[in-house]
């Protein structure tokens, strides 16, 4: 498939000419065992020299998955809910955490202690939200919790979601859910990924937030897989760096 990346790499272009950082960062979701996808997302994140931030589900883990995750050191962990379950109204659109449950508190702090128990120091406390969806009610419970970020999708209203709480959001995701859960359209994807960009230059949104890309391994077609290779490679030509998520959730 022919792409053309010259969109971006002149918005690119005008962010080096304005001496503005972009910081970028990738969260993949969904992880729960080793796989060969787990393996070819460790080896393109190793040749492009960018960090994969693994949402994994604490409930479902397997044994399997941080030992292998312990000999790919560009894979760091992160939370993704509690079992990936919805628990929305018939009416709603999916959510884990959308409204208050009598035992959503016990599960933010389990979620966390278990993949603190099984990943160590590795883990970076970020709860990631099955379908990007949380309530706000649940933000200061992060918090409380010992979660330091949390993350869904779209340009951030603020930096905190509560006291201590980072808001680190993810803006690019390259599977058309809606439809084959191929590969979308690259012109549309660009034209959003363009139109980011040029808001956060104008002033429009949050610059100092770092770029997200949102993959799902085990959902990849080769489309996709490619598609995530090639647009962090010319993100990167074009000046952005990988963001130090760590030092990022020590910053005040």
């Amino acid at each position: 498939m022919r792409v053309d990346w010259s969109p971006l790499a002149a918005e690119l272009s005008l962010w080096r000419r304005d001496g503005l950082s972009l910081p970028i960062w990738w969260r993949d979701d969904d992880a729960v065992a080793d796989t060969p996808a787990l393996a070819r997302l460790a080896k393109l994140s190793s040749g492009l020299g960018v960090p994969v931030h693994v949402a994994v589900i604490p409930d479902l883990i397997e044994a399997s998955l941080p030992v292998a995750m312990a000999q790919m050191p560009m894979l760091i962990p992160v939370v993704h809910g509690w079992r990936h379950i919805s628990h929305a109204p018939a009416d709603a659109k999916n959510a884990e955490f959308g409204q208050m449950r009598e035992t959503a508190t016990a599960e933010l702090a389990q979620g966390l202690a278990r993949l603190t128990q099984r990943f160590g120091a590795a883990l970076l406390p970020v709860f990631v939200p099955p379908w990007n969806r949380i309530d706000a009610v649940f933000m200061p419970i992060l918090a409380t919790a010992g979660y330091q970020g949390v993350s869904t999708y779209g340009p951030r209203a603020a930096p905190f979601a509560a006291a201590g709480l980072h808001r680190i959001n993810t803006h690019i995701d390259p599977i058309l859910w809606r439809g084959d859960r191929g590969l979308v359209s690259p012109d549309i994807l660009l034209a959003g990924l363009v139109s980011t960009l040029r808001d956060r230059r104008g002033g429009r949104t949050d610059a100092t937030e770092p770029l997200g890309l949102l993959t799902h391994h085990l959902a990849h077609t080769e489309a996709v897989w490619g598609f995530t290779g090639d647009v962090l490679r010319v993100l990167l030509e074009g000046g952005a760096v990988p963001a130090d998520l760590r030092a990022f959730l020590l910053s005040a």
